[in-house]
């Protein structure tokens, strides 16, 4: 074993530091004489490793048996976590302590099993100590600005170090920047530090001509998707057609340019094209997988294009499994989601009350359903109407307040949910039930950890318009609480000092941190406000039916006669005598003299109100009796009995 190791001691000094092929073949040699020799296994598992063969490596791990796998933690864990086993990699690496190596794999392994915040504090703590090797502080700069957008992607809400706008000296981290601040929803900001990632990326003298356009490809990718975010579709088309997804190496990079392209191209205009070509894109490899966030949008395009080429009943199958896994209520973004999908797919992507007549069963299915009920209530508003709009979610409300599982309360006040009830009664004027939902969400919000700003915010100032003193305490009470989180926030010192301007006077100093009034009314032109006027607000019905009440000292107006409209015809002449038959009807007329033989002869044996002629008698014209019928003779008769059909025989 000796000479073994010897021997390969030897090579190892002959054969320069990046050879790993050399090395590989050496180290093949010299197991050839020593299989279980440990220096060797583990010179071979590096040369692997350096290969980017890591499969192999995690093979020779294996023949190695415990030995091997103990003797070199870091390498194995590095391996696994190479391979996409993530979960073990990160056990592995986490067991291992004093050790820098490991302490970076079990932070990348973190990183790509979710876990921001894990990732984040150690990255933070390898930050702090002075330990670094090579170009390891800028790796752990760039790899805790990635977590930290991630961070903020994923909403996980731990964000261990916000980024400002300051200029990044690195592409790296101002791409994470950029990523970071556009998670937040600050898009401009995003595209001027991609801007800046991309300048940056170009005059980097640290990259190949390759490795520098497969980077700018990803920053590319990124300001496609924040442009058609801004709106300019236009600029976003341009840039995506400068890129191909076939030259990004990344196939998950790759899989979203090509979702991305789709989604804000305007050309798709055949759901059927685009359809085919989103579920043409190559797979995904484990070691590459999408994180959750970019695989549940992706999945949701997936439905939304599969219910535009009409394929209702898939949809519906799918997403109702997936609801069926998950549980309800839920303020998930993606389960809500698929619930709306699961109801546009019974509905047949109709709207109206087609619509709502299919969706309705359903939620008697699923009572708690948050994404369907919304459906719903947005479909009742689309139709104008609001009461039962009002009805559905207030109904939903009253659910969830009687469910007895503490989760079901956080969805009940959730600030979405909140400010939809609110919304609604704004639309139909009821202003104190506004305020009664606000307060009962404050109170619920107001001693728990996670509380929303946004709803303290709104139900502090509904409060403190009101004229009762225990409402003006419970403003107090909010703004104090958040003046206390964020002292910095200018919403929290403004509520604070107007809650407490009438208790306590010591407070007007927190004022002098709000912008002074003289700034903010200095663009304000008082003249042209007094000569425009004052604009009177819309009336009620209610009011306007008051505003046209006579008051009781007012005089009674005299009653307007109605003038008839004239019957005359178009064509009357008063120096004309009228008619004096035109009351009769048309046949009675003297004047009426019928069309045809038949109807002249049908006229002359009419003598009602007529003068009866000399020799004729009720008997008949001839005044002998009868039937009164003249008889055919001649020619006529003839013609008659010719015109006789013969009885067959």
């Amino acid at each position: 074993m000796a000479s073994g190791t010897q021997s390969l001691n030897v090579l190892l000094q002959r054969t320069s530091i990046d050879d790993h092929e050399e090395i590989l073949k050496a180290c093949n040699v010299s197991l050839k004489q020593s299989k279980k020799d440990l220096r060797t296994l583990h010179a071979k598992i590096v040369a692997l490793l350096k290969l980017d063969r890591y499969e192999d490596a995690l093979r020779v791990l294996e023949e190695g048996g415990d030995s091997v796998k103990n003797e070199i933690p870091l390498e194995r864990s590095y391996a696994l976590y190479k391979n996409g086993q993530f979960e073990e990699a990160k056990s592995i690496a986490g067991g291992i302590t004093n050790n820098r190596g490991t302490r970076h794999v079990e932070a990348q392994a973190s990183y790509r099993l979710e876990d921001f915040r894990q990732a984040s504090l150690l990255y933070k703590d390898l930050a702090q100590t002075n330990a670094s090797i090579g170009n390891e502080e800028n790796d752990i700069r760039i790899n805790s600005g990635a977590a930290d957008a991630q961070s903020d992607w994923s909403e996980q809400g731990y964000p261990i170090q916000k980024r400002t706008s300051s200029r990044e000296d690195l592409f790296e981290t101002a791409y994470n920047a950029a990523c970071a601040s556009i998670a937040r929803g600050d898009l401009v900001q995003g595209e001027f530090l991609l801007q800046r990632s991309r300048e940056l990326c170009n005059a980097s003298g640290d990259l190949t001509e390759g490795e520098k356009a497969a980077e700018l490809l990803s920053i590319q990718v990124q300001r496609i998707y924040v442009l058609s975010r801004l709106g300019k579709v236009i600029d976003a088309e341009r840039l995506a057609s400068q890129v191909a997804p076939k030259d990004i190496p990344d196939a998950s990079t790759q899989y979203i340019t090509q979702n991305n392209s789709i989604s804000a191209s305007a050309d798709f205009k055949n759901p059927y094209m685009a359809h085919r070509l989103l579920h043409t894109s190559s797979s995904i490899p484990d070691t590459d997988r999408l994180f959750t966030y970019q695989s549940d949008r992706i999945r949701e395009n997936a439905f939304i294009l599969d219910l535009l080429v009409s394929k209702y009943g898939g949809v519906a199958k799918s997403t109702s499994k997936i609801l069926t896994e998950q549980p309800h209520p839920t303020i998930s973004t993606h389960l809500n989601m698929i619930s709306m999908l699961n109801a546009a797919a019974h509905a047949q992507n109709r709207l109206g009350q087609f619509g709502i007549n299919h969706m309705v069963p359903l939620l008697e299915k699923r009572p708690l359903d948050v994404g369907l009920a919304m459906v719903i209530v947005q479909l009742y508003i689309l139709t104008n109407n609001h009461g039962a709009a009002v009805t559905v979610l207030e109904s939903l409300l009253k659910r969830l307040e009687a469910s007895t599982a503490s989760n079901h309360q956080d969805v009940r006040f959730a600030p979405g949910l909140v400010a939809t009830t609110v919304s609604l009664y704004k639309l139909q004027g009821r202003k104190n039930w506004v305020k009664t939902e606000l307060v009962k969400a404050a109170s619920y919000w107001r001693h728990r950890s996670k509380a929303p700003t946004s709803l303290l915010q709104a139900a502090g100032l509904v409060l403190l318009d009101s004229n009762k003193a225990k409402d003006q305490a419970v403003a107090r009470e909010i703004f104090a609480t958040l003046h206390e989180q964020d002292p910095n926030s200018r919403v929290a010192i403004a509520g604070y000092v107007a809650a407490h301007a009438l208790t306590s006077h010591s407070v007007a100093d927190q004022a002098q941190a709000l912008t002074p009034t003289s700034r903010l009314v200095a663009s304000i032109d008082v003249l042209a406000l007094e000569k425009a006027g004052v604009p009177q607000p819309r009336l009620g019905a209610d009011a306007q039916a008051a505003s046209r009440k006579r008051a009781l000292d007012e005089a009674p107006k005299p009653a307007k006669k109605r003038t008839r409209k004239s019957r005359l015809p178009r064509d009357y002449d008063v120096s004309k005598t009228p008619d004096p038959e035109r009351w009769l009807p048309l046949q009675e007329r003297s004047s009426y003299r019928p069309k045809g033989k038949k109807g002249r002869q049908k006229a002359a044996g009419l003598t009602q109100g007529g003068v009866e002629k000399e020799g004729e008698s009720a008997n008949g014209p001839s005044g002998k009796g009868g039937d009164g019928v003249i008889k055919a003779t001649g020619a006529a008769a003839a013609s008659k009995g010719k015109n006789r059909k013969k009885s067959k025989k």
